[in-house]
């Protein structure tokens, strides 16, 4: 909700404003002496302060009845100043709306003495152009204008300043991030490259005498590759720009049939009726099967592979199983990928189950709560 100073709801503030310019207007109407009792002038009175309790939503609306009720009021007798005007003049020009306001100015200024000589009245011309004034001058509807467009302006260079402090800020972390990628790649991508080869090199050398090789060496070269992998992935997400469309279920099919050519016997089953989900899960979902063949390509030595997409009511399940070397007794991993998949689950208040399944193999389930109205 929009709050005013002083932390008032904007709408309160109107209606506040608006009751006080009607009962003022109705006091300065009963105070004119006035021997009959004129209902329709007094009830022109009040609509028209009442009438800037939607200034807000509606400014031109509201210029249009404050004024007709000024010229309404004035029509039937009563000497009382257009200040519900006033303050629709404000309210229009700090919308943006200046050229309308100016016509509905002129209007107003030319009408009023019209009104003033309007029957059962019996004024001369004089008369009537000094009443007008009376209730009108021009002074004030510039004051009120000047006011609107001075605010409006106020507004705009606010908001003009807040945008660039956001893109400063914006621009900074990239600049950060394209930092860091850097120190990464040159600090880090070398020195593993170099290890990585050296044991490959040292591995290979040994086969070929013959001799038996370290387990500890193919652990340094199984870590040597992975940590390239990861590192890639680290520097790719940093240097993301956040221009490429995110990824998300209507790309899961392209990932099923990536796993394919790899020689992987994957499938893919939609269940539910397809329906929009919120960014946040459409990513999630995406990642979740994306880390998961990735899991099953690198370490499961799996033949076959199978992704579920479920569409619940008030959730989306995910689930990759594969029929791998996992078994019951297989611990759990506590890589990266899987440390990310839980994180990402968790963040959006689902569930998630990573572990080996009773016939052999893994098996990865996630279930992502959905807002019913999404």
């Amino acid at each position: 909700m929009h709050t005013g100073r002083f932390g008032v709801p904007a709408g309160v503030g109107d209606g506040a404003i608006a009751v006080g310019v009607a009962v003022t207007l109705l006091v300065a109407g009963l105070s004119g002496n006035r021997p009959d009792v004129d209902l329709p002038g007094y009830a022109l009175l009040v609509a028209g302060g009442l009438a800037l309790a939607v200034r807000r939503r509606a400014p031109v609306f509201v210029l249009a009845v404050t004024g007709l009720c000024a010229v309404g009021y004035q029509a039937v007798g009563f000497d009382v100043p257009a200040v519900a005007f006033l303050f629709a003049v404000y309210a229009a020009v700090r919308a943006g709306h200046r050229v309308v306001t100016v016509v509905a100015a002129v209007m107003m200024l030319a009408a009023l003495p019209l009104a003033a000589l309007a029957p059962p009245q019996d004024m001369s011309v004089s008369e009537a152009l000094a009443r007008a004034r009376g209730a009108l001058e021009l002074a004030w509807l510039v004051a009120a204008g000047a006011a609107g467009e001075a605010l409006r302006q106020a507004e705009r260079r606010a908001d003009e300043a807040e945008r660039t402090r956001e893109e400063t800020a914006l621009r900074r972390a990239n600049e950060e991030r394209l930092h860091i990628a850097r120190e990464l790649h040159d600090s880090l991508t070398h020195q593993i490259s170099v290890i990585t080869v050296q044991a490959g090199v040292a591995v290979h050398l040994a086969r070929r005498r013959g001799e038996r090789v370290p387990d500890a060496l193919l652990a340094i070269q199984e870590a040597g590759r992975e940590a390239s992998r990861e590192l890639r992935a680290t520097l790719e997400a940093l240097r993301d720009d956040g221009k490429t469309p995110p990824r998300g279920l209507a790309d899961v099919p392209e990932l099923v049939e990536r796993a394919r050519i790899t020689g992987l016997d994957a499938t893919l089953t939609i269940e539910g009726q397809r329906r929009d989900v919120p960014a946040a899960v459409d990513r999630t979902a995406y990642r979740i099967v994306q880390e998961s063949l990735t899991n099953i390509a690198r370490h499961a030595r799996a033949a076959k592979a199978s992704v579920l997409i479920d569409y619940r009511p008030d959730a989306l399940v995910v689930q990759v199983d594969d029929d791998g070397r996992a078994t019951r007794d297989t611990a759990v991993p506590a890589g990266v990928g899987l440390l990310g998949m839980r994180e990402r689950t968790t963040a959006l208040g689902g569930r998630l189950r990573a572990e080996p399944r009773d016939e052999g193999g893994f098996t990865v389930r996630a279930e992502l709560p959905v807002d019913r109205t999404s």
